[in-house]
């Protein structure tokens, strides 16, 4: 989970080097707008607690509800939004594979292994009309009620939750399809070309550039891939790297919109007010 994204991959690490794991309470708009797409190299889970929202899982978007549980292979771009006005809570459980199971593994070769460089599939939903959903959802149950009790040996009641929990969802043994494919790893590329290239005087066409299409083609396709004009993209990622700078630095606002790409104060002001829902000032005095 990332609050505000200077990079569309994120590298940040999740829990202790040697428990490389997390749990993170989140509530869309409440802690942010949106989680906007992006990558990341651990696995994330995301088990709905109340309202609904939308979760885009590489190129499909889902309406999510209450009780679903969405599953985020490393490496799948991934997105939560809200949708109508309503509210989205959520618990994000994020973990690297190699927690489960290191060298010389046979879990780990035969399916951690797999899992992590995509030969081998999970899906990417489940919802209370799948057969392993029950004992499915019981297992984050069991993850966040040790993670709050940390007793004695919580560590193993977590990897221990997280491997049956895998192991029910390769247990269904469907044919999923895959979330990285050839439009994917395009998307990637231009969204890694956009958090280095963000700050400047940006068009359409420099982005179809990118991928070697014509500039109305790459407009089709990049709605299709993520529900929003590149124009739109562009601004929401800048008025995100600006929250983000708004919080973790002390330049003046003036010199935060314009190395974000905003060369009109007044203009960055009114875009991060219906945006955020405050000024950038409030922002970031909150």
């Amino acid at each position: 989970m990332m609050r505000n994204q200077a990079s569309l991959q994120e590298t940040k690490q999740h829990g202790a080097v040697r428990f490389p794991f997390n749990l993170y309470p989140c509530t869309i708009p409440g802690d942010f707008p949106q989680v906007a797409l992006h990558w990341h190299e651990s696995m994330e889970l995301v088990f709905v607690k109340r309202g609904a929202g939308l979760i885009q899982v590489g190129a499909v978007t889902y309406p999510a509800y209450q009780g679903d549980i969405f599953i985020f292979a490393p490496g799948t771009l991934h997105a939560l939004r809200q949708t109508e006005s309503q509210t989205m809570e959520y618990e994000n459980i994020i973990f690297e594979l190699e927690l489960l199971g290191g060298a010389e593994d046979l879990c780990a070769e035969k399916y951690l292994l797999p899992i992590q460089s995509g030969r081998l599939s999970l899906p990417a939903c489940l919802t209370a009309n799948d057969s392993c959903y029950s004992q499915a959802a019981a297992c984050l149950r069991d993850i966040e009620d040790a993670n709050r009790s940390k007793l004695p040996g919580y560590e193993l009641l977590i990897k221990g939750a997280l491997l049956r929990f895998l192991a029910l969802l390769l247990a269904q043994g469907e044919q999923q399809l895959p979330t990285e494919t050839a439009d994917t790893r395009r998307l990637k590329t231009v969204l890694q070309w956009l958090s280095a290239q963000y700050a400047e005087d940006l068009h359409v066409a420099d982005a179809a550039a990118v991928c070697s299409f014509s500039a109305s083609h790459f407009m089709r396709w990049f709605r299709q891939m993520t529900g929003q004009s590149f124009i739109a993209f562009l601004k929401e990622y800048r008025l995100n790297a600006a929250a983000e700078a708004l919080h973790t630095t002390e330049e003046t606002v003036l010199t935060i919109a314009s190395r974000c790409g905003f060369e009109n104060l007044s203009y960055f002001n009114r875009s991060f007010k219906a945006h955020f829902g405050m000024t950038p000032r409030e922002y970031r005095k909150k």
